[in-house]
Protein backbone atom coordinates (compact mmCIF):
# COMPACT_ATOMS: atom_id res chain seq x y z
CA UNK A 1 0.00 0.00 0.00
CA UNK A 2 1.33 3.50 -0.92
CA UNK A 3 1.52 6.25 0.95
CA UNK A 4 -0.80 9.65 0.51
CA UNK A 5 0.76 12.25 -1.18
CA UNK A 6 0.19 15.34 0.69
CA UNK A 7 2.63 17.71 -0.95
CA UNK A 8 0.54 20.73 -1.82
CA UNK A 9 -2.13 19.97 -0.50
CA UNK A 10 -3.88 23.05 1.14
CA UNK A 11 -3.94 23.95 4.85
CA UNK A 12 -4.52 20.70 7.60
CA UNK A 13 -7.45 19.97 5.62
CA UNK A 14 -8.21 16.41 5.25
CA UNK A 15 -6.74 14.85 2.13
CA UNK A 16 -10.12 13.06 1.14
CA UNK A 17 -13.97 12.42 1.77
CA UNK A 18 -16.27 10.40 -0.42
CA UNK A 19 -20.63 10.45 0.07
CA UNK A 20 -21.71 7.79 -1.69
CA UNK A 21 -25.43 6.46 -2.34
CA UNK A 22 -25.29 2.71 -3.16
CA UNK A 23 -23.14 -0.01 -1.27
CA UNK A 24 -21.94 -1.67 -4.25
CA UNK A 25 -19.70 1.69 -5.08
CA UNK A 26 -18.58 2.15 -2.08
CA UNK A 27 -17.34 -1.64 -2.20
CA UNK A 28 -15.27 -0.70 -5.42
CA UNK A 29 -14.04 2.78 -3.71
CA UNK A 30 -12.80 1.86 -0.31
CA UNK A 31 -10.04 -0.57 -1.23
CA UNK A 32 -8.59 2.19 -3.70
CA UNK A 33 -8.72 4.81 -1.10
CA UNK A 34 -6.81 2.58 1.39
CA UNK A 35 -4.34 1.81 -1.25
CA UNK A 36 -3.57 5.83 -1.46
CA UNK A 37 -3.03 5.52 1.79
CA UNK A 38 -6.41 6.99 3.06
CA UNK A 39 -8.65 6.80 5.89
CA UNK A 40 -11.49 4.15 4.65
CA UNK A 41 -13.40 5.46 7.34
CA UNK A 42 -13.89 8.98 4.97
CA UNK A 43 -15.87 6.94 2.93
CA UNK A 44 -19.44 7.81 4.20
CA UNK A 45 -23.11 6.45 2.95
CA UNK A 46 -25.27 9.42 1.88
CA UNK A 47 -25.06 11.07 -1.45
CA UNK A 48 -24.74 15.06 -2.21
CA UNK A 49 -27.60 16.41 -0.07
CA UNK A 50 -25.14 14.43 2.97
CA UNK A 51 -22.42 16.13 1.78
CA UNK A 52 -23.95 19.87 1.42
CA UNK A 53 -25.22 19.27 5.18
CA UNK A 54 -21.83 17.78 6.83
CA UNK A 55 -19.42 20.20 4.84
CA UNK A 56 -22.16 23.22 6.20
CA UNK A 57 -20.33 22.60 9.45
CA UNK A 58 -17.12 20.98 8.94
CA UNK A 59 -14.08 21.55 6.95
CA UNK A 60 -13.67 20.76 3.51
CA UNK A 61 -11.28 18.18 2.36
CA UNK A 62 -8.79 18.68 -0.40
CA UNK A 63 -10.49 16.00 -2.26
CA UNK A 64 -14.17 15.46 -2.40
CA UNK A 65 -15.97 12.23 -4.26
CA UNK A 66 -19.85 13.01 -3.93
CA UNK A 67 -22.57 10.69 -5.63
CA UNK A 68 -25.49 12.84 -7.65
CA UNK A 69 -27.29 9.39 -8.13
CA UNK A 70 -30.08 10.63 -5.95
CA UNK A 71 -30.13 14.14 -7.12
CA UNK A 72 -33.04 14.79 -9.17
CA UNK A 73 -31.62 18.55 -10.64
CA UNK A 74 -27.77 17.60 -9.91
CA UNK A 75 -26.31 20.84 -11.79
CA UNK A 76 -28.14 23.03 -8.71
CA UNK A 77 -27.05 21.03 -6.18
CA UNK A 78 -23.50 21.12 -7.27
CA UNK A 79 -24.37 24.74 -6.68
CA UNK A 80 -24.97 24.45 -3.56
CA UNK A 81 -21.93 21.96 -2.81
CA UNK A 82 -20.27 25.19 -4.17
CA UNK A 83 -21.81 27.43 -1.46
CA UNK A 84 -20.11 25.28 1.53
CA UNK A 85 -16.78 24.10 -0.17
CA UNK A 86 -14.02 26.16 0.14
CA UNK A 87 -11.64 27.07 -2.44
CA UNK A 88 -9.10 24.81 -3.80
CA UNK A 89 -11.03 21.48 -3.01
CA UNK A 90 -11.26 19.12 -6.06
CA UNK A 91 -14.39 17.34 -6.41
CA UNK A 92 -15.03 14.74 -8.19
CA UNK A 93 -19.01 13.73 -9.42
CA UNK A 94 -20.09 10.18 -9.68
CA UNK A 95 -23.73 9.40 -11.20
CA UNK A 96 -25.76 6.98 -13.44
CA UNK A 97 -27.63 9.45 -16.25
CA UNK A 98 -25.33 8.77 -19.49
CA UNK A 99 -25.48 12.22 -20.86
CA UNK A 100 -23.18 14.21 -22.52
CA UNK A 101 -24.39 17.88 -22.08
CA UNK A 102 -24.59 17.02 -18.61
CA UNK A 103 -20.87 15.75 -18.31
CA UNK A 104 -20.27 18.88 -20.27
CA UNK A 105 -22.26 21.23 -18.18
CA UNK A 106 -20.77 19.95 -15.20
CA UNK A 107 -17.15 19.93 -15.83
CA UNK A 108 -17.93 23.44 -16.83
CA UNK A 109 -19.20 24.32 -13.02
CA UNK A 110 -15.97 23.35 -11.24
CA UNK A 111 -16.08 19.46 -11.35
CA UNK A 112 -12.72 17.68 -11.91
CA UNK A 113 -14.57 14.66 -13.35
CA UNK A 114 -17.65 12.46 -14.10
CA UNK A 115 -17.85 8.85 -13.17
CA UNK A 116 -20.76 6.87 -14.95
CA UNK A 117 -21.79 4.23 -12.77
CA UNK A 118 -21.12 1.01 -12.10
CA UNK A 119 -17.80 2.03 -11.26
CA UNK A 120 -14.55 -0.10 -11.66
CA UNK A 121 -11.08 0.20 -9.74
CA UNK A 122 -9.14 1.72 -11.88
CA UNK A 123 -11.30 4.20 -12.83
CA UNK A 124 -11.78 5.54 -9.31
CA UNK A 125 -7.76 4.89 -9.15
CA UNK A 126 -7.19 7.22 -12.58
CA UNK A 127 -9.46 9.55 -11.31
CA UNK A 128 -7.91 9.70 -7.87
CA UNK A 129 -4.69 9.99 -9.14
CA UNK A 130 -5.83 12.91 -11.77
CA UNK A 131 -7.30 14.57 -9.08
CA UNK A 132 -3.75 14.42 -6.47
CA UNK A 133 -1.57 16.06 -10.06
CA UNK A 134 -3.26 19.32 -9.38
CA UNK A 135 -1.38 19.44 -5.98
CA UNK A 136 1.76 19.11 -8.14
CA UNK A 137 2.54 22.85 -8.18
CA UNK A 138 1.77 25.98 -6.72
CA UNK A 139 -1.10 27.82 -8.31
CA UNK A 140 -0.72 30.91 -10.96
CA UNK A 141 -2.19 33.09 -8.49
CA UNK A 142 0.18 32.99 -5.77
CA UNK A 143 0.55 36.15 -3.97
CA UNK A 144 4.73 35.54 -4.43
CA UNK A 145 4.57 35.07 -7.50
CA UNK A 146 7.08 32.06 -7.17
CA UNK A 147 8.11 29.83 -10.25
CA UNK A 148 6.12 26.43 -10.37
CA UNK A 149 8.64 23.66 -9.76
CA UNK A 150 7.89 19.88 -10.03
CA UNK A 151 10.70 17.83 -8.67
CA UNK A 152 10.69 13.93 -10.08
CA UNK A 153 13.26 11.25 -8.44
CA UNK A 154 13.41 8.72 -10.88
CA UNK A 155 14.26 5.04 -8.68
CA UNK A 156 15.23 1.45 -10.29
CA UNK A 157 14.43 -1.56 -7.88
CA UNK A 158 16.96 -3.39 -9.79
CA UNK A 159 19.99 -2.51 -11.52
CA UNK A 160 18.81 -3.04 -14.85
CA UNK A 161 15.62 -1.76 -15.06
CA UNK A 162 16.26 1.05 -17.24
CA UNK A 163 15.89 3.90 -14.95
CA UNK A 164 18.57 5.93 -16.13
CA UNK A 165 16.95 5.62 -19.66
CA UNK A 166 13.66 6.80 -18.38
CA UNK A 167 15.23 9.54 -16.67
CA UNK A 168 16.84 10.95 -19.19
CA UNK A 169 14.07 10.66 -21.44
CA UNK A 170 12.23 12.21 -19.95
CA UNK A 171 14.40 15.47 -18.79
CA UNK A 172 14.09 15.38 -22.46
CA UNK A 173 10.75 15.48 -23.42
CA UNK A 174 10.18 18.43 -20.79
CA UNK A 175 12.77 20.45 -22.14
CA UNK A 176 12.35 19.55 -25.51
CA UNK A 177 8.09 19.06 -26.02
CA UNK A 178 7.02 21.05 -23.12
CA UNK A 179 9.97 23.55 -22.87
CA UNK A 180 10.37 24.12 -19.47
CA UNK A 181 13.94 24.75 -18.19
CA UNK A 182 14.62 21.55 -16.98
CA UNK A 183 17.79 20.02 -14.41
CA UNK A 184 18.79 16.57 -14.59
CA UNK A 185 21.26 15.70 -11.50
CA UNK A 186 22.47 12.19 -11.95
CA UNK A 187 23.42 11.05 -8.69
CA UNK A 188 25.49 7.68 -9.53
CA UNK A 189 28.67 9.53 -9.06
CA UNK A 190 30.97 6.75 -10.22
CA UNK A 191 29.02 4.96 -13.01
CA UNK A 192 26.49 7.64 -14.35
CA UNK A 193 24.79 7.49 -17.69
CA UNK A 194 22.81 10.57 -17.64
CA UNK A 195 25.65 12.32 -19.64
CA UNK A 196 26.56 9.21 -21.82
CA UNK A 197 22.87 9.12 -23.25
CA UNK A 198 22.81 12.53 -24.26
CA UNK A 199 26.63 12.42 -25.62
CA UNK A 200 28.43 14.80 -23.56
CA UNK A 201 31.05 15.27 -21.29
CA UNK A 202 30.04 15.10 -18.28
CA UNK A 203 32.50 17.45 -16.52
CA UNK A 204 33.76 18.35 -12.51
CA UNK A 205 30.73 20.25 -11.74
CA UNK A 206 29.16 17.30 -9.52
CA UNK A 207 32.63 16.12 -7.92
CA UNK A 208 33.09 19.76 -7.48
CA UNK A 209 30.54 20.15 -5.55
CA UNK A 210 30.40 17.11 -3.46
CA UNK A 211 34.39 18.62 -2.68
CA UNK A 212 32.91 22.16 -1.89
CA UNK A 213 29.42 22.53 -0.98
CA UNK A 214 29.85 25.87 0.36
CA UNK A 215 30.75 26.96 -3.26
CA UNK A 216 27.14 26.45 -4.58
CA UNK A 217 25.14 29.19 -5.80
CA UNK A 218 23.33 30.17 -8.59
CA UNK A 219 26.34 31.25 -10.69
CA UNK A 220 28.10 27.86 -9.82
CA UNK A 221 24.95 26.27 -10.91
CA UNK A 222 25.30 28.05 -13.77
CA UNK A 223 29.01 27.19 -14.90
CA UNK A 224 29.14 23.95 -13.63
CA UNK A 225 26.12 22.70 -15.26
CA UNK A 226 26.47 20.73 -18.91
CA UNK A 227 23.65 22.57 -21.62
CA UNK A 228 22.22 19.62 -23.80
CA UNK A 229 19.76 21.87 -25.20
CA UNK A 230 17.86 25.37 -24.75
CA UNK A 231 16.22 24.23 -21.99
CA UNK A 232 18.35 21.35 -20.65
CA UNK A 233 21.21 20.89 -18.42
CA UNK A 234 22.95 18.08 -16.62
CA UNK A 235 25.04 17.64 -13.47
CA UNK A 236 26.78 13.99 -13.33
CA UNK A 237 30.03 12.61 -12.74
CA UNK A 238 32.58 9.69 -13.43
CA UNK A 239 34.02 9.80 -10.13
CA UNK A 240 37.34 7.69 -10.17
CA UNK A 241 35.81 4.53 -9.15
CA UNK A 242 38.73 4.14 -6.44
CA UNK A 243 37.79 7.19 -4.43
CA UNK A 244 34.78 6.36 -1.98
CA UNK A 245 31.65 9.36 -2.01
CA UNK A 246 32.75 11.60 1.14
CA UNK A 247 29.57 13.53 1.48
CA UNK A 248 27.15 14.01 4.53
CA UNK A 249 24.67 14.76 1.56
CA UNK A 250 24.36 18.11 2.87
CA UNK A 251 25.78 19.26 -1.19
CA UNK A 252 22.63 17.35 -2.74
CA UNK A 253 20.25 19.13 -0.81
CA UNK A 254 22.14 22.90 -1.92
CA UNK A 255 21.76 21.67 -5.49
CA UNK A 256 18.15 20.73 -5.24
CA UNK A 257 17.49 24.19 -3.57
CA UNK A 258 19.55 25.96 -5.80
CA UNK A 259 17.62 23.92 -8.96
CA UNK A 260 14.21 24.85 -7.42
CA UNK A 261 14.96 28.43 -7.98
CA UNK A 262 16.94 28.32 -11.42
CA UNK A 263 14.29 25.67 -13.46
CA UNK A 264 10.71 24.50 -13.90
CA UNK A 265 11.47 20.82 -13.98
CA UNK A 266 14.17 18.46 -11.47
CA UNK A 267 14.74 14.78 -12.65
CA UNK A 268 16.62 13.13 -10.27
CA UNK A 269 18.51 9.61 -11.75
CA UNK A 270 18.75 8.41 -7.78
CA UNK A 271 20.13 5.03 -7.82
CA UNK A 272 18.65 3.36 -4.74
CA UNK A 273 21.50 3.14 -2.45
CA UNK A 274 21.58 6.74 -2.36
CA UNK A 275 18.41 6.84 -1.85
CA UNK A 276 18.63 4.70 1.67
CA UNK A 277 21.95 6.68 2.40
CA UNK A 278 20.46 10.00 1.96
CA UNK A 279 16.34 10.41 2.41
CA UNK A 280 17.14 14.20 2.81
CA UNK A 281 17.09 14.08 -1.01
CA UNK A 282 13.70 13.56 -0.74
CA UNK A 283 12.68 16.25 1.38
CA UNK A 284 11.33 18.18 -1.37
CA UNK A 285 10.48 15.83 -4.25
CA UNK A 286 6.82 15.58 -5.79
CA UNK A 287 7.19 12.13 -7.54
CA UNK A 288 9.21 9.17 -7.39
CA UNK A 289 9.03 7.23 -10.59
CA UNK A 290 9.77 3.78 -8.99
CA UNK A 291 11.00 1.87 -12.15
CA UNK A 292 10.49 -2.04 -11.79
CA UNK A 293 10.14 -5.66 -14.22
CA UNK A 294 7.98 -8.00 -13.55
CA UNK A 295 10.58 -10.12 -11.31
CA UNK A 296 10.07 -11.62 -8.19
CA UNK A 297 12.86 -9.96 -7.39
CA UNK A 298 11.48 -6.68 -8.39
CA UNK A 299 8.36 -7.17 -6.78
CA UNK A 300 9.95 -7.95 -3.53
CA UNK A 301 12.37 -4.98 -3.52
CA UNK A 302 9.43 -2.75 -4.88
CA UNK A 303 7.39 -4.21 -1.94
CA UNK A 304 10.22 -2.15 0.38
CA UNK A 305 11.19 0.70 -1.33
CA UNK A 306 7.30 1.50 -1.30
CA UNK A 307 6.87 0.96 2.76
CA UNK A 308 10.32 3.34 3.19
CA UNK A 309 9.08 5.83 1.25
CA UNK A 310 5.93 5.43 3.41
CA UNK A 311 8.18 5.88 6.26
CA UNK A 312 10.44 8.14 5.44
CA UNK A 313 9.14 10.69 2.21
CA UNK A 314 5.26 10.15 3.06
CA UNK A 315 4.60 13.09 0.90
CA UNK A 316 6.06 12.16 -2.32
CA UNK A 317 3.78 10.34 -4.33
CA UNK A 318 5.02 6.87 -5.84
CA UNK A 319 4.02 6.04 -9.60
CA UNK A 320 5.07 2.07 -10.30
CA UNK A 321 6.39 2.42 -13.97
CA UNK A 322 7.23 -1.58 -15.08
CA UNK A 323 10.17 -1.11 -17.85
CA UNK A 324 11.03 -3.55 -20.26
CA UNK A 325 7.78 -5.58 -20.32
CA UNK A 326 7.63 -9.24 -22.87
CA UNK A 327 4.08 -10.74 -21.66
CA UNK A 328 5.17 -13.86 -22.84
CA UNK A 329 8.72 -14.24 -21.15
CA UNK A 330 7.97 -12.45 -17.79
CA UNK A 331 8.52 -14.17 -14.49
CA UNK A 332 5.40 -13.22 -13.18
CA UNK A 333 2.00 -11.72 -14.83
CA UNK A 334 0.83 -8.04 -14.14
CA UNK A 335 -1.75 -9.44 -11.87
CA UNK A 336 0.21 -11.29 -9.69
CA UNK A 337 2.66 -8.15 -9.75
CA UNK A 338 -0.10 -5.67 -8.13
CA UNK A 339 -1.33 -8.57 -6.08
CA UNK A 340 2.05 -8.19 -4.38
CA UNK A 341 2.84 -4.93 -4.31
CA UNK A 342 -0.78 -3.82 -3.17
CA UNK A 343 -1.55 -1.55 -5.77
CA UNK A 344 -1.91 -0.75 -9.62
CA UNK A 345 0.91 -0.19 -11.90
CA UNK A 346 0.63 2.92 -13.40
CA UNK A 347 2.81 2.37 -16.82
CA UNK A 348 3.89 -0.34 -18.61
CA UNK A 349 6.80 -0.01 -20.72
CA UNK A 350 7.11 -2.49 -23.80
CA UNK A 351 10.83 -4.02 -24.20
CA UNK A 352 12.38 -2.54 -27.38
CA UNK A 353 15.98 -3.92 -27.40
CA UNK A 354 16.35 -2.29 -31.59
CA UNK A 355 15.59 1.21 -30.09
CA UNK A 356 17.87 0.92 -26.81
CA UNK A 357 20.47 0.25 -29.64
CA UNK A 358 19.93 2.64 -32.14
CA UNK A 359 19.81 5.74 -29.47
CA UNK A 360 23.01 4.26 -28.25
CA UNK A 361 24.59 4.12 -31.43
CA UNK A 362 23.24 7.86 -32.56
CA UNK A 363 24.36 9.42 -29.05
CA UNK A 364 20.87 10.33 -28.08
CA UNK A 365 18.14 10.13 -25.57
CA UNK A 366 15.66 6.90 -26.02
CA UNK A 367 12.62 8.90 -26.97
CA UNK A 368 14.44 11.44 -29.46
CA UNK A 369 16.16 8.90 -31.58
CA UNK A 370 12.83 6.68 -31.47
CA UNK A 371 10.11 8.56 -32.13
CA UNK A 372 7.53 5.84 -33.16
CA UNK A 373 8.53 3.24 -30.89
CA UNK A 374 5.66 1.88 -28.45
CA UNK A 375 7.99 2.30 -25.51
CA UNK A 376 8.66 6.20 -26.86
CA UNK A 377 4.86 6.57 -26.34
CA UNK A 378 4.41 5.12 -23.10
CA UNK A 379 7.22 7.60 -21.62
CA UNK A 380 5.35 10.36 -23.64
CA UNK A 381 2.07 9.59 -21.16
CA UNK A 382 4.39 9.46 -17.77
CA UNK A 383 5.87 12.73 -18.81
CA UNK A 384 2.61 14.05 -19.59
CA UNK A 385 1.04 13.08 -16.54
CA UNK A 386 3.87 14.70 -14.62
CA UNK A 387 3.70 18.19 -16.19
CA UNK A 388 -0.01 18.00 -17.89
CA UNK A 389 -1.49 19.64 -14.59
CA UNK A 390 0.00 22.03 -14.23
CA UNK A 391 1.20 24.12 -17.61
CA UNK A 392 -2.57 25.94 -17.73
CA UNK A 393 -3.14 26.14 -14.19
CA UNK A 394 0.29 28.02 -13.81
CA UNK A 395 0.25 30.71 -17.24
CA UNK A 396 -0.64 34.18 -17.06
CA UNK A 397 -3.58 33.56 -20.03
CA UNK A 398 -6.04 33.47 -17.23
CA UNK A 399 -7.04 36.68 -17.65
CA UNK A 400 -10.95 35.76 -16.43
CA UNK A 401 -11.25 34.60 -12.70
CA UNK A 402 -14.14 31.54 -12.87
CA UNK A 403 -15.76 31.00 -9.78
CA UNK A 404 -15.59 27.14 -9.11
CA UNK A 405 -15.00 24.69 -6.83
CA UNK A 406 -11.32 24.77 -7.35
CA UNK A 407 -11.48 28.71 -7.09
CA UNK A 408 -9.40 29.30 -10.42
CA UNK A 409 -8.48 25.69 -12.25
CA UNK A 410 -9.16 26.50 -15.70
CA UNK A 411 -10.70 22.78 -16.53
CA UNK A 412 -11.45 22.65 -20.24
CA UNK A 413 -7.72 23.62 -20.33
CA UNK A 414 -6.65 20.73 -18.59
CA UNK A 415 -9.29 18.49 -20.00
CA UNK A 416 -7.58 19.53 -23.02
CA UNK A 417 -4.12 18.37 -21.71
CA UNK A 418 -5.24 15.35 -20.93
CA UNK A 419 -5.12 14.44 -24.93
CA UNK A 420 -7.90 12.54 -25.04
CA UNK A 421 -10.85 12.56 -27.41
CA UNK A 422 -13.75 14.40 -25.99
CA UNK A 423 -16.45 11.60 -25.09
CA UNK A 424 -19.53 11.21 -27.29
CA UNK A 425 -21.09 9.28 -24.00
CA UNK A 426 -20.46 10.24 -20.47
CA UNK A 427 -19.21 6.63 -19.84
CA UNK A 428 -15.73 7.05 -21.06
Amino acid sequence: MNAPWKSGLPGNRDPFAAYICDDNALDVIRPVVVELGWAPEKCNKGGLRNAVQSLSVSASPAILLVDLSESGDPLNDINALAEVCEPGTVVIAIGQVNDVRLYRDLLSSGIQDYLLKPLSAQQVHDALNQALAVFMAPKGGDADGARRHISTAVVGTRGGVGASTIATSLAWLFSENHKSPTALLDLDVHFGTGALALDLEPGRGLTDAIENPSRIDPLFIERAMVRANDNLSILSAEAPIGQPLMTDGAAFVQLEDEFRQAFEMTVIDLPRNMLINFPQLLADVNLVLLTCEFTLASARDAIRILSWLKTNAAHAHPMIVVNKAQPSFAEISKADFEASIERKVDFVIPYDIKAASNAAKLGQVFVDANRASKATAAIRQIAERVIGANADDLSASSGEEKKSLLGGFDFKALLAKKAKPEPETADE
